[in-house]
């Protein structure tokens, strides 16, 4: 078609020209605001706290009828005894008199009478600390008069808690959460222990000291373990953002703060060289691990996929597409974990998939979408770690082990807003490792801390923190 020779008419097509172009960006512009404001916990990275007023429940639950509480048919959750050398005191109450011929009973029961009814009150003593004053007398010689004096050994002098009782206020901080203020009021109300805040801060630096040994071995334990769940979650020094990292196996939980999110802090999580199989995000920072290496969270790839549907236009039925694909592997997954599938019969399922999405991710990588295109194209570059968990024994295909090990930071970092000191730092990294393993390993806490802080004062080792091999 001949360009028009008017001047006028060649202005008029150049406005509109340039019209088309910028309406086709105030079009892109409001797609995406919509998009950002439809954001919500299921379709974005967004926690179920942050959802806004409009956003749909996650679980919607339809009424069944039944009254609260246990069902017919549940099982009994019976009272636990504990054993005799638990029992501090036992009160006897013993019948005299036969209900039926009014004789009088035996004191001591007959080869034929059944064991005692019981029942358990467990009450605390009043809780005070005992204190042990180490004095250092002097005397004089009643021949020259000179005054010697008795010293209180060196060992003793280095601390003013026993090991008891900084493991508790250790406990308290790095499991608990409280904050310094707390732990004070705590071992003030509870033991009648006055403790001033830097008291406070010396005994969690005396517990990080204690742990050290014992976050390193974690820390190895994780990168030479066959399979591991990685994740990384936004922490605070000194006002400063930084990152805790961690990497979760069955038996050990391991985290490290560090002040990038990048490779260089995946690096001081795993190390240079990383071994085994991650499951971890999309997060680029993983990009580093070979692909055959890694397994994609399914869990997030829901959230991505629902966002897709979500934000309409060309990238929807990609999205829907996606979606039942992945209620698919979940449904076949969790067939496999109940043992009501074998594991051949879900990598032939999988198997008879991976073409045709291949073929999905490729359309929607040519789509008009940015969105959708930009996660197509992210997909199809690490398509076989959609799949690891199909052939790795160990391996599943979320991330929540990750997850769920991060919670109890997270709600630490929302209460203390961070450290102020990298020292404060490796007490955070050192407790969460220990506390998050031995709760894995279904292990005493406390009972740790005061063996760890007693070796630490005696030049020990740490106590062993890792399952035996």
């Amino acid at each position: 078609m001949a360009e028009p020779s008017c001047p006028g008419c060649q202005e008029r097509d150049t406005r509109l020209t340039a019209l088309e172009r910028e309406v086709g960006a105030l079009r892109a512009t409001v797609r995406e605001l919509q998009a950002r404001l439809g954001q919500n916990a299921t379709n974005s990275s967004l926690p179920p706290s942050a959802n806004p007023p409009a956003a749909p429940k996650p679980v919607v639950k339809e009424p069944t009828g039944r009254t609260p509480g246990a069902q017919p048919g549940h099982a009994p959750c019976p009272r636990l005894r504990l054993p005799a050398d638990r029992v501090t005191e036992v009160v006897r109450y013993l019948p005299t008199t036969c209900r039926c011929c009014q004789a009088a009973l035996p004191a001591e029961p007959g080869p034929h009478d059944p064991e005692p009814s019981w029942h358990q009150v467990a009450e605390l003593p009043e809780i005070t600390a005992r204190i042990t004053e180490h004095q250092g007398h002097a005397r004089t010689c009643p021949r020259c008069g000179a005054r010697t004096h008795a010293a209180i050994p060196a060992e003793v002098r280095a601390h003013a808690r026993g090991p008891r009782l900084a493991a508790v206020m250790a406990y308290l901080s790095g499991a608990r959460h409280d904050s310094k203020r707390g732990v004070a009021e705590v071992v003030e109300t509870v033991f009648g222990v006055p403790v001033s805040l830097g008291t406070v801060a010396a005994v969690e630096q005396e517990a990080s000291a204690a742990l050290a040994g014992a976050h390193a071995a974690a820390v190895e334990a994780v990168r030479q373990a066959p399979a591991k769940n990685a994740d990384e979650t936004g922490w605070k020094e000194a006002g400063r953002l930084c990152w805790l990292w961690t990497a979760v196996t069955d038996q050990v939980a391991c985290f490290v703060v560090h002040a990038r999110r990048g490779a260089a802090g995946l690096t001081a999580l795993l190390g240079e060289a990383v071994t085994g199989i991650v499951t971890s995000d999309r997060w680029g920072a993983y990009n580093r691990l070979d692909v055959y290496r890694r397994q994609l969270c399914w869990a997030h790839l829901l959230r991505d996929f629902q966002a897709l549907v979500d934000r309409g236009g060309p990238g929807q039925t990609f999205g829907e597409e996606l979606l039942s694909l992945a209620e698919d592997v979940f449904h076949w997954w969790y067939r496999v974990r109940d043992g009501t599938l074998q594991r051949s019969t879900l990598r032939s399922y999988i198997d008879s998939q991976r073409p045709w999405l291949r073929n999905l991710l490729g359309s929607g990588a040519a789509c008009g979408c940015a969105k959708t295109a930009a996660l197509c194209r992210n997909l199809l570059a690490v398509e076989p770690a959609l799949w690891t968990f199909v052939r790795v024994e160990g391996v599943e295909p979320t991330n929540n082990a990750a997850e769920r090990a991060l919670r109890p930071a997270v709600l630490w970092r929302r209460r203390s807003f961070g450290c102020h000191s990298a020292a404060g730092c490796r007490f955070v990294e050192r407790m969460l490792t220990v506390v998050q393993t031995l709760r894995l390993q279904q292990r005493g806490v406390l009972a740790y801390l005061v063996e760890a802080i007693t070796a630490h004062r005696h030049g020990l080792d740490s106590p062993k923190l890792l399952p035996a091999d």
